[in-house]
């Protein structure tokens, strides 16, 4: 059991694993209410790797890490990361005109 202590690392490693073996792979995640703790592991029954924080902002990476496994679930482990995280966007959208309050 390895503690990860750098997000990207965990994603990065933990995506390795379940693409190493996606058929013994799992993904929990523990959140104690009164020590305010949130704990994201990763195993596949030879290795496992965990994740610890107290941090708020960390549940939009909890939830990106979320995203991207329900990615890999559905499309098959060979899918390309971008595709799922949307990053090859880099264009933003139009602001929106519409009826509203002049200024």
């Amino acid at each position: 059991m390895v503690y990860i202590a750098a997000w990207d690392e965990f994603v990065e490693r933990s995506v390795q694993i379940f693409r190493s073996d996606p058929d013994s792979a799992r993904y929990s995640m523990k959140y104690r209410q009164c020590d305010g703790k949130l704990v994201l592991k990763v195993t596949d029954n030879k290795g496992c790797l965990k994740f610890k924080t107290d941090q708020a902002q960390d549940a939009k990476k909890m939830e990106k890490l979320n995203n991207i496994f329900f990615g890999l679930m559905a499309r098959g482990p060979e899918v390309d990361l971008a595709e799922i995280t949307g990053k090859e966007q880099t264009e933003a959208p139009a602001p929106r005109k519409g009826r509203g309050r002049k200024q």
